[in-house]
């Protein structure tokens, strides 16, 4: 297995562990939880940098690359549903995207095919990172008292990058769509 399907893989494994830092009570669990996402967000830039460079790119990478993204912001999204960072229902619209793709995908892998991500699928997903990098850095410093601009960061969060993010998921995934009509009519 080459470096880059590695460090794919090595995304999914950070994804457990920050998941765990939300599950269990213990202190600065949010700082933990960031610098494990900024960790496994860092994974996901070097593996398609390391995969293009040196000419390593895989079925298995085109198939397990975005997967991992999937299940990292996912993870991550779902989680901040109870801070109020996210509301449920654009979570719900984000993942919905997310399963819909992944459904083509294995429409396409059935016929032979592999859809790789697109310039606007990893826009998409740079905006979910960034997204989630912000609420976390929120949560983080919470942690160290409470500065007084905090609440304003957080709606302002809530306000610009949640609609930005949902908004860009949903246009990504109905593009995908649209590039693919015929592989959808042919199903």
């Amino acid at each position: 297995m080459n470096l880059p399907n590695r460090l794919t893989l090595a995304r999914l494994a950070f994804t457990a562990f920050f998941v765990l830092c939300f599950t269990l009570d213990f202190p600065f669990r949010f700082t933990v939880a960031f610098f494990i996402f900024l960790v496994a967000a860092l994974t996901d830039m070097l593996d398609g940098i390391i995969a293009r460079r040196w000419n390593l790119i895989t079925d298995f990478g085109k198939l397990m690359d975005p997967l991992a993204d999937k299940i990292l912001t996912a993870s991550a999204f779902i989680c901040l549903i109870g801070f109020q960072a996210i509301p449920a229902w654009a979570v719900i619209l984000i993942i919905s995207r997310e399963f819909l793709i992944t459904g083509l995908r294995s429409l396409a892998a059935a016929k032979g095919l592999v859809i790789p991500a697109d310039n606007l699928g990893k826009h998409k997903t740079t905006w979910q990172m960034i997204t989630i990098t912000y609420f976390l850095f929120l949560l983080a410093l919470g942690e160290t008292g409470h500065p007084t601009w905090l609440g304003m960061a957080w709606l302002f969060g809530t306000h610009l990058l949640v609609p930005l993010t949902v908004l860009l998921s949903i246009y990504s995934g109905l593009a995908y769509l649209f590039k693919n009509r015929d592989l959808i009519k042919t199903a």
